[in-house]
């Protein structure tokens, strides 16, 4: 790792963002669950779109979904690592990956209440 004691760097920041669209497109490309967020995203922004839902609810919105792909990000991240410390099947290895996995489920879980709680007035309005 590269500590530079240099200081703050336009060029290293831009490096870095760099470094995080290619982490970004890794997800995406790799991540078979990543491409069922990726669809879940686009039907929810199309819904928010189709329904003209508030500022407020949109706000709500971009929050989980943001948070889905975050803990989808850490958690791919964490079992690549996981994988490097310990390429043999390990019992505590497969439980932490679980928790991490779970996190996501819970996340999505969360997300997909939000959802409800939003469209569900919506869709109603059209029974």
């Amino acid at each position: 790792m590269n500590n530079n004691a240099n200081g703050f760097s336009i060029s290293a920041r831009l490096r870095s963002g760099v470094h995080a669209v290619e982490g970004i497109v890794e997800l995406i490309r790799n991540q078979h669950n990543a491409w069922l967020h990726a669809v879940a995203t686009f039907c929810v922004l199309l819904a928010g779109f189709a329904f003209d839902i508030s500022a407020s609810e949109w706000c709500f919105l971009i929050i989980a979904i943001a948070g889905v792909w975050v803990v989808e990000a850490l958690n791919t991240a964490y079992e690549l690592l996981c994988d490097v410390v310990s390429p043999e099947f390990h019992p505590l290895v497969k439980k932490s990956k679980d928790l991490a996995a779970g996190a996501v489920l819970l996340s999505a879980i969360g997300a997909a209440t939000i959802g409800f709680v939003i469209f569900f007035p919506y869709i109603m309005a059209y029974f």
